[in-house]
């Protein structure tokens, strides 16, 4: 699945296309496509894992889901989800959901909760975090109403860098250690960026689809399913503490938007 620099670096791209027309709109997705030709495009926003599409009267909600994907001037064999032609291109999406957005997205959106955004801020970060004691870290990064864009790949990475197992609950975490996820994720997401623009994000992976734990010289655990968010986890038992008595029967569940 996607994560949020990826969706970031799409929107990038996609900006070409700011200002312009749409003069076709096809595709498999279960919409109104014709109330989107002749539309002009007023922005293209991004908001954790959703790429958004402010049209004039509407706005479309592109969520590339685990295996989805997108290609600007281009295609694939297999037929998209939706195309959108434009007098100078277009950008087709695959394997993905599409849905339409009624009235303005700074009402649908907090902003404040993506990880990428200007208006994120640690301090609102921290309170969400809180207010759920009994999540497990590994859940708490994947958990969209928290820390909207972070996924497994961010997950993993993270709490290897801060030394904290995967299957610590938040209310157990210290102070310093909270603060410490918290600013991590966030940095760590635009090293992503930097990395996935450069084209070297899996050479910069220190947990995540690793066999050796660096620092320590010893093999990973792995989990195909770790958490009540069942994904897959790269850790190290010997240098990444587990905090509290690692009871998870009760641990709340992460919420995917």
């Amino acid at each position: 699945m996607p994560e949020g620099p990826s969706i970031v670096i799409l929107r990038e791209q996609a900006a070409v296309f700011t200002g312009q027309t749409i003069e076709r709109a096809q595709g498999s997705a279960k919409l109104d496509k014709t109330r989107l030709v002749g539309q002009s495009v007023r922005s293209f926003r991004s908001w954790g894992k959703h790429f958004l599409i402010e049209l004039e009267d509407v706005s479309l909600r592109v969520h590339l889901l685990l295996f989805g994907s997108y290609r600007i001037n281009q295609r694939k064999e297999s037929p998209p989800r939706l195309s959108l032609g434009f007098a100078e291109g277009e950008l087709n999406f695959y394997g993905c959901s599409v849905q339409t957005i009624e009235g303005p997205l700074d009402a649908a959106y907090d902003w404040s909760v993506d990880v990428m955004a200007d208006g994120w801020t640690p301090r609102a970060a921290l309170k969400r975090l809180r207010a759920h004691p009994q999540m497990l870290a590994c859940d708490a990064l994947l958990d969209q109403t928290l820390f909207a864009g972070s996924g497994n790949i961010i997950k993993n990475e993270v709490l290897f860098r801060i030394r904290v197992h995967p299957l610590s609950p938040i209310g157990a975490l210290p102070p310093r250690k909270l603060r410490e996820l918290v600013a991590d994720v966030r940095r760590y997401s635009f090293e992503f960026l930097q990395y996935k623009r450069e084209g070297t994000l899996k050479a910069h992976w220190l947990a995540h689809g690793r066999d050796i734990c660096p620092r320590c010289n010893i093999p990973f655990s792995k989990a195909k399913a770790l958490g009540r968010s069942k994904r897959r986890a790269f850790f190290c038992q010997r240098c990444q503490k587990r905090y509290g008595d690692g009871d998870d029967a009760h641990a709340e569940k992460p919420v995917q938007v």
